[in-house]
């Protein structure tokens, strides 16, 4: 109760700016530690997404594993078995197949 009256003590509009600082302070944290690295992450996906070409081996979200026959404007056309073949959206794709 004591540390609330003392935000607004001296009446004036500087009881607001305390009010809100922790909460800017918790944005500052949570923008540096979860939004940039995500931005960061993503963009790195995309930048290995532009760069796939035929013969590489891919996993998409849902788990599936396979080889890229065909590269469309916004699809792959990949063979995950010996005579399957499916189109997958290029967003998704998560990555390269681990060696």
């Amino acid at each position: 109760m004591y540390t609330f009256l003392l935000f607004f003590q001296d009446g004036g509009g500087s009881g607001l700016i305390w009010t809100l600082l922790p909460f800017v302070f918790i944005f500052g944290i949570f923008y540096f530690l979860v939004i940039l690295p995500q931005k960061k992450q993503r963009a790195q996906l995309q930048e290995m997404i532009t760069q796939l070409r035929i013969n590489d081996e891919i996993v998409t979200n849902g788990g599936i594993i396979g080889k890229i026959k065909e590269v469309k404007d916004t699809s792959f056309i990949i063979q995950s078995a010996e005579k399957s073949f499916l189109e997958v959206g290029k967003s998704a794709v998560v990555g390269k197949k681990a060696e």
